[in-house]
């Protein structure tokens, strides 16, 4: 699945140079969950879009599936996104004026999917975390639980390899974060993803079969006996 080698990032913030990423290896196997976690401004997120190919490396490669994401054209890095990669954020990022079969729908749209099969894949998608009975409702007529089930439903309905998410459960309190780590947890083994999560919470970090720790661009991986 993926292949991490030798893979820094550097910003330049002023007279200073910060590596954001300093030296990473990495491999995720197919099907993988793996957690990643550190302090604010470690590199966690950095690390999530080098995987989600919303960043290049400064050096090194990201490999997915044999393919170097860094070196690819921005057309084609857009289509593996499209087509691979689901991702779901802290903040939602639901369009406040589509309902929430819609806010799913919009996955579909750049894959060329037809209206009917949209529609039938979003309510199916719905159904599947819960909400079949909440198609019509806007984002502001449902919790920040509810919502962020749609943004899963959306980052699921393209039926992609990866699942990327970033602190999903940063807004929500604790029993609504227990039960989307449920739902996000369930997608995992009913679809046989790779799933890795960034998030501050070490409740959800002491469950992860695999955990990645990084700090100030250095990166450890053990497995979790815990889990």
């Amino acid at each position: 699945m993926y292949d991490l080698r030798n893979v820094t990032k550097r910003y330049t913030r002023g007279k200073d140079t910060v590596h954001a990423l300093d030296g990473v290896d990495l491999t995720i196997a197919d099907g993988d969950r793996l957690v990643i976690q550190g302090p604010t401004g470690g590199g966690k997120s950095t690390l999530l879009q080098m995987l989600g190919g919303l960043d290049r490396p400064s050096s090194g490669e990201v490999v997915l599936d044999g393919t170097d994401l860094g070196k690819l054209s921005e057309a084609r890095l857009t289509k593996v996104r499209s087509e691979n990669i689901g991702f779901v954020f802290q903040s939602f990022n639901l369009i406040p004026t589509l309902t929430a079969q819609e806010n799913v729908e919009t996955a579909l749209v750049p894959l060329g999917v037809k209206t009917k099969e949209r529609r039938e894949r979003a309510a199916e998608a719905l159904e599947s975390v819960g909400l079949g009975e909440r198609l019509g409702h806007l984002p502001g007529e449902m919790s920040g639980g509810q919502q962020q089930r749609v943004a899963i439903a959306r980052a699921l309905v393209k039926q992609p390899k990866v699942l990327l998410a970033d602190e999903p459960t940063g807004n929500l309190d604790e029993s609504m974060r227990d039960e989307i780590m449920d739902v996000l947890e369930r997608m995992w083994k009913e679809l046989g993803l790779t799933f890795i999560m960034v998030t501050h919470d070490s409740a959800i970090a002491k469950k992860a079969p695999r955990l990645a720790t990084i700090k100030k661009g250095k990166i450890t991986v053990k497995e979790n006996a815990a889990s």
